[in-house]
């Protein structure tokens, strides 16, 4: 009797499989966290290089993306930016794409994945691949998603672009100086993310497919292509706006600080000579005038606020106050 293979838990599969071709179906397998018995179970199963399947353990996080051709199939490692709170950060997947299969690794934390995930398990016959029943056709499919979601990114980076430009012109700097920052800090990370998405996409152009012409997977990732530009584009239009809004904050703050130092100034003139008067008549000495007449406090009180008028007019004459 022979011995049933036994399938880690943590892998899920959807098999996509078109009556009108029997005996082939297309197989998706998803793995959330992968641990040793995962990594050991594909190296049997599929014969994957060790160093692929060391890159995907969920515990080993890639600093670049890479796309790398090996015998039978191809390891993409890709980042996409996903919220966490109120900050960007990336979201990792490992992709092993061959002949009727592709295999993604990952975190858990990109949503538009396992949404689409789940969207395949539902309605597979709504899907390109089911006609193509193609690896690269999935993977075309499962990309778009994910690069189209930040679109939604960024919309959210142009919200709070409007929210923040409001608040610097309601005379709220301090607070449009956090939201900036966190603006500044998260266009930098998607910056980041996204910056080789472009390449990425040309490079996978040239995918063979005996399923689907070349044509055809051409004009698929010329299309995430373009999309990726344009992602790049409107981060340097944010890049720009958020900037912007810095500098025009940054002069309001300037204005509002000079303005302080100016009536501090102000105030400080003003006390000059009611000092000055002040220290004169303290001053222990003989026959000091006023001191000994009867009138004398008044005299001296009469004497500062006189000053004091005099110094307030020259302020209002040159537009001080």
């Amino acid at each position: 009797m022979t011995k049933k293979e036994r399938i880690p838990k943590r892998i899920q599969e959807i098999r996509i499989d078109n009556p009108h071709s029997p005996g082939y179906a297309l197989r998706w397998i998803n793995i959330v966290n992968a641990g040793r018995q995962e990594i050991n179970y594909f190296k049997k199963k599929f014969g994957f290089s060790d160093d692929h399947l060391r890159a995907s353990v969920s515990t080993a996080i890639a600093q670049r993306p890479m796309v790398e051709v090996r015998d039978g199939y191809i390891f993409i490692i890709l980042h996409f930016p996903t919220f966490q709170g109120e900050k960007v950060v990336p979201g990792e997947i490992e992709f092993f794409i061959g002949h009727g299969y592709l295999i993604t690794l990952h975190n858990n934390n990109l949503k538009p994945l396992n949404n689409f995930f789940t969207y395949c398990q539902k309605h597979p016959q709504e899907l390109l691949a089911y006609q193509t029943e193609s690896s690269s056709t999935l993977l075309y499919e499962l990309l778009n998603r994910l690069i189209k979601d930040t679109y939604i990114i960024l919309d959210h980076n142009s919200v709070n672009i409007s929210e923040t430009e409001e608040i610097i012109f309601d005379g709220k700097p301090k607070e449009a100086a956090g939201k900036i920052l966190n603006l500044r800090r998260n266009i930098i990370n998607i910056r980041k993310i996204t910056k080789n998405h472009a390449t990425i996409m040309e490079s996978l152009q040239d995918m063979k497919s005996n399923l689907v012409p070349r044509e055809s997977i051409q004009k698929h990732y010329e299309d995430l292509e373009e999309h990726s530009r344009q992602i790049w584009d409107f981060l340097d239009m944010q890049r720009e706006l958020v900037e912007a809004l810095h500098d025009t904050n940054e002069s309001l703050l300037n204005n509002k600080m000079n303005d302080i130092m100016m009536m501090l100034t102000i105030f400080s003139v003003l006390l000059l000579p009611l000092t000055l008067i002040t220290g004169i008549f303290g001053m222990n000495t003989i026959k000091m005038p006023l001191v000994t007449s009867p009138n004398g406090f008044w005299i001296i009180i009469a004497i500062m606020l006189a000053s004091l008028l005099a110094l307030l007019s020259i302020f209002k004459r040159n537009k001080w106050l």
